[in-house]
């Protein structure tokens, strides 16, 4: 039996299961932030919501396919069962649109729906499939849509402010900002969709259709994730500065290293941990500590910093350690200074005077 054929009842059910348990530490501890602000979500919603909720709504139910049990059955078959193992409350309306890019995304302000390419219905195996919707699915499940259509609409206003410096500098600050965040919370999507089709073969051969199309005959998986670890941390200094700018403006990291990250993840034991049935719940939410969690939002950050083989990343924590040295030998040398002073004084000894 293929893991595209591994019936939904072998799949463990993730009940209660809350978004904290797949959200990346840099995405969970912004969006536990936001949670923090009582009334936020309500007052972007309202705000944002009086012109645009109604035109992302109805721009799909004009151009795309609703997904049901009569339209794209199998879509719904496969979307009903990621829905059931992730234990989510409400299945969001789901369409597919006609592109031939393989993609798709979650938008909304108030009721959140999702977006496939038809690429994606063709291309896509059940268990590839699975996983994508599980992604869209782990994107409602954190309140994705909800800053993400914000992301949009902030930048339409961005490009229509652009004769504006003062103004369209401060909204690509924001942007920008955003643009970061955004590509912390594409992990964190990785991860809820591992979790919904709980194949990372599948997971692994998702992100490389994404990276190459859909005819995997000859993909190499191994080979795919050593063209990842020599992105990371192959060439020079100018290497780096072009993979700043290729992420400056993106929302979504490159394919090979969200291949990387959920690689890490499974191997770090977090995955197994969550398929164990040790994870955090929904009815403990309102418990979560903002505190903590910016903490290993910072952690996640320093580790990411220690780890990264990136020439740049690896001059940086040179010149740190440089700077510590440097610090260390001038406090060592004032030590120094001050006993010599203190002895030439007879108020102490110099040093080797003996005990």
């Amino acid at each position: 039996m293929t893991a595209a054929e591994v019936p939904a009842r072998r799949r463990v059910t993730l009940t209660g299961i809350s978004s904290r348990a797949w959200e990346h530490p840099a995405d969970r501890g912004a969006l536990v932030a936001l949670r923090e602000l009582r009334g936020f979500d309500d007052v972007v919603r309202s705000f944002f919501g009086m012109w645009n909720e109604r035109a992302f709504r109805l721009s799909a139910l004009s151009s795309a396919i609703r997904v049901d049990h009569r339209q794209y059955p199998r879509v719904h078959k496969i979307y009903a069962e990621a829905a059931a193992t992730l234990d989510m409350p409400t299945l969001p309306e789901l369409y597919v649109a006609q592109s031939p890019h393989l993609n798709a995304q979650a938008v909304g302000l108030d009721k959140p729906f999702i977006v496939v390419n038809s690429a994606c219905v063709q291309q896509l195996d059940d268990a590839e499939l699975r996983c994508l919707l599980g992604h869209e699915l782990g994107h409602v499940g954190s309140g994705h849509a909800l800053y993400k259509t914000i992301l949009i609409i902030v930048s339409g206003w961005a490009a229509n402010l652009s004769w504006l410096p003062v103004g369209a500098l401060a909204l690509r600050g924001i942007i920008a900002a955003m643009m970061e965040w955004w590509r912390k919370a594409e992990l964190s999507a990785d991860r809820a969709g591992l979790l919904a089709g709980q194949d990372p073969a599948a997971s692994l051969r998702l992100l490389m259709k994404l990276a190459g199309g859909g005819d995997l005959s000859q993909i190499d998986t191994a080979a795919f994730l050593e063209q990842a670890a020599e992105y990371a941390g192959g060439g020079d200094l100018r290497d780096s500065l072009h993979k700043l700018r290729m992420t400056a403006g993106s929302s979504h990291p490159v394919p090979v290293a969200r291949a990387a990250d959920l690689r890490r993840w499974i191997d770090s034991g977090g995955y197994a941990t969550i398929i164990a049935g040790e994870y955090p719940r929904r009815d403990t939410d309102a418990d979560a500590s903002v505190t903590e969690e910016v903490k290993a939002a910072a952690q996640s950050y320093r580790e990411a910093f220690s780890n990264s083989t990136d020439p740049l990343v690896g001059l940086l924590r040179r010149l740190g350690d440089g700077a510590t040295d440097i610090g260390a030998w001038a406090g060592e040398g004032a030590a120094r200074a001050r006993t010599w002073v203190s002895g030439a004084t007879g108020k102490g000894r110099r040093p080797g005077a003996g005990n």
